[in-house]
């Protein structure tokens, strides 16, 4: 539990530095596939996606993100490999 700690502890600077100051996520645990909104709800009128990470946009602005198989970029903190 004390790495988690320290991994949220070091997100802090990364939190600050999102496109709003709320933050909403969702994780579907069975899908492995991670929501973060920026705005709720989320319109997106865009978006893209990059290494099974979708950046959805409204107007040019970040909305929100959906990472696909979201465990492996978590891996390191959970431990190991999930």
């Amino acid at each position: 539990m004390g790495e988690v700690k320290e991994e949220l502890l070091k997100s802090i600077p990364h939190l600050l530095n999102m496109p709003s100051n709320r933050i909403w996520i969702d994780y579907d645990k069975d899908a492995d596939v991670l929501y973060v909104s920026f705005r709720k709800p989320q319109h997106a009128d865009d978006s893209e996606m990059e290494d099974n990470v979708v950046y959805h946009y409204c107007g040019g602005e970040m909305v929100g993100i959906t990472v696909i198989g979201a465990r492996k970029y978590g891996a390191s903190v959970m431990g190991g490999s999930q």
